[in-house]
């Protein structure tokens, strides 16, 4: 079974393994660690079974009008099971106070997100991949 929470109690390093799958120069999961703590929110998926986090979402804010949520991962073995959908669910849910909540994502997952009333928008990004591991 798979249990939601938006706390890092009890989550230690030991259970953010298998995450940034294709990244060419993937987080630690200790720098996985550390974001999860310094993100504004966070929604974790945890298999009862292991104890493990099984997927993620966090969020960044301002605290007064926006946020942004930059990362959404699952362990590919537990992909097709809605577990995306409810951590974005959860998350929305958490930010439904905020007037804008944006996000970036590759074009083969917009329809995705537009499940959830997300609209295209057009958008700028800067990408330095030198530091894809974290600082």
């Amino acid at each position: 079974m798979i249990k939601y929470t938006n706390s890092l109690d009890n989550i230690t390093t030991n259970h953010l393994n298998g995450f940034f799958v294709d990244w060419p120069n993937p987080p630690s999961v200790t720098t996985h660690h550390k974001l999860l703590e310094k993100s504004s929110y966070i929604w974790l998926a945890v298999d009862d079974h292991t104890g493990n986090v099984v997927g993620f979402i966090t969020a960044i804010s301002d605290e007064v009008l926006s946020a942004y949520i930059p990362l959404l991962e699952v362990l590919p073995e537990y992909k097709g099971r809605g577990i995306g959908k409810n951590l974005v669910e959860h998350m929305l849910s958490t930010l439904s106070g905020f007037y804008m909540v944006d996000l970036l994502c590759d074009q083969e997952l917009q329809a995705f997100y537009e499940q959830f009333e997300m609209i295209k928008t057009q958008g700028m990004n800067f990408r330095n991949y030198q530091k894809q591991s974290g600082i």
